[in-house]
């Protein structure tokens, strides 16, 4: 049953150290009928050197930003680059199982689903388990999506055949919810109980490293310069955002 090019959505800003690893979970699929975009924005780091060696597979892609723009660009660049059925997304800093691409697509494709997500576990920057876990509700309508960003960038999949290009605002952080806040409108998104991601938490830089009070504001303007609210509202739905952002720690984080 499973057919159709796998689009992987990768942005990388300074992550030399850690790109390898996630090429190479790439690089490990069981399912084998991928490309790999990678759109860098201009690290000052080697991770030109720590790509290149891996360009000799064809079905990977490195594009570098003129300036640096941010993820938003970066991701946006990817998705019309983008030539595949099935839109994936993972940074460069975080790892897929080997039949991540299988299992979903295989998934997807016998329930007739257009957009889904995985859980996955925590590694620290060190590539160790911390022993935390998370996952979902099993499924996400459009007020679920505004109520929270329930998926893990790393473990969505949507059909670009039902749900189209997506283009987000230029905003720095939470460019991923502005993604599912757009293909939300198109499809509900389904979870695939099975732990088939890592995500690396911690990192300097990463957004797990802010405080509460910075991603309050980062949640904000993603209602009032992605969603185009009125101040309101994008106070509403940023404050119904936290209450449900406890909401998953209670419910759908296990340690």
């Amino acid at each position: 049953m499973m057919s159709g090019l796998v689009s992987i959505i990768m942005p990388s800003y300074n992550t030399a150290s850690f790109i390898s690893s996630s090429i190479r979970s790439v690089l490990a699929q069981s399912y084998n009928d991928w490309e790999l975009i990678i759109v860098d924005d201009c690290s000052s780091d080697n991770t030109d050197q720590v790509v290149k060696e891996y360009l000799s597979d064809e079905r990977i892609k490195y594009l570098k930003n003129e300036k640096n723009s941010g993820a938003a660009v970066s991701r946006n660049r990817a998705l019309r680059e983008a030539k595949g059925k099935w839109i994936a997304f993972l940074d460069s800093d975080d790892l897929w199982m080997p039949d991540k691409l299988e299992k979903q697509i295989t998934f997807m494709m016998e329930n007739g689903y257009h957009f889904s997500y995985t859980n996955y576990a925590e590694i620290d920057s060190d590539g160790k388990r911390n022993g935390i876990t998370v996952t979902g509700p099993r499924k996400i309508t459009k007020t679920g999506f505004f109520n929270y960003c329930w998926p893990g960038c790393l473990t969505v999949m949507y059909d670009r055949d039902a749900v189209g290009l997506i283009q987000i605002a230029d905003i720095k952080k939470n460019n991923d919810y502005a993604m599912w806040l757009k293909v939300c409108r198109k499809a509900n998104c389904y979870l695939l109980n099975e732990e088939l991601a890592l995500y690396r938490r911690g990192r300097t830089g990463s957004i797990s490293t802010h405080s509460i009070k910075t991603m309050i504001g980062w949640h904000y303007r993603l209602y009032r310069e992605s969603e185009g609210q009125n101040p309101v509202a994008a106070v509403f739905n940023t404050g119904r955002n936290m209450v449900f952002g406890v909401y998953k720690k209670i419910r759908y984080v296990s340690r």
